[in-house]
């Protein structure tokens, strides 16, 4: 059932390591989104770190409270009616649980952006792992942190074999069918 803008509400929770694509997945996504006049808004790990969760490093609690003030800003949107697109390592299956457990069941679509963290360290374009495995950067995903890889999410991309497109396509035909807003062709809110 469509909210009062004409859509359902929700997240979108983009997981995966550093360089998987979360971010570039989520602009093209919010950009079809936008396409169908269904409003947005993208909330990415970067951006947040820099204002809203300046104060914390990326000790395990502190990744914890970065993910529930997260968590507590995109219910914020969702109770305004939006589709917000959330683009976060959040290493913890529990802490993405958290952030789930904050909405209604119908309204958490978990997004596993896979790649191999051969391939994520290829794409490197930030140089974070490079600093990393020279031990200039602490508690670093993938590196010297754990990553747990969500086991049930509902929807996977491997955007090493997937292009942006493709997995574009998947993402909008698995909320297509869980009726966040109207069919492939309907472009009218």
């Amino acid at each position: 059932m469509a909210g009062w803008n004409g859509h359902r509400a929700g997240v979108l929770w983009f997981t995966g390591l550093s360089g998987a694509g979360k971010s570039t997945l989520a602009a093209h996504v919010q950009q079809a989104l936008h396409d169908r006049q269904i409003r947005t808004i993208a909330l990415d790990g970067d951006v947040l770190r820099r204002h809203l969760c300046k104060d914390l490093g990326f000790s395990p609690e502190d990744r914890r409270e970065n993910i529930r003030r997260v968590g507590e800003v995109a219910k914020l949107f969702v109770d305004a009616g939006m589709i917000v697109l959330a683009s976060f390592i959040s290493p913890y299956e529990s802490d993405r649980r958290q952030a789930r457990e904050l909405v209604a069941d119908n309204e958490f679509v978990e997004v596993y952006v896979r790649c191999s963290l051969q391939e994520c360290e290829r794409r490197d374009v930030k140089g974070l792992y490079e600093k990393a495995r020279a031990g200039e950067l602490q508690n670093f995903t993938g590196i010297d942190a754990p990553y747990e890889a969500p086991t049930s999410p509902e929807i996977e991309v491997n955007t090493e074999n997937m292009s942006v497109e493709e997995s574009v396509r998947k993402i909008l035909t698995v909320l297509e069918e869980r009726q966040f807003f109207g069919s492939a062709g309907n472009t009218s809110s």
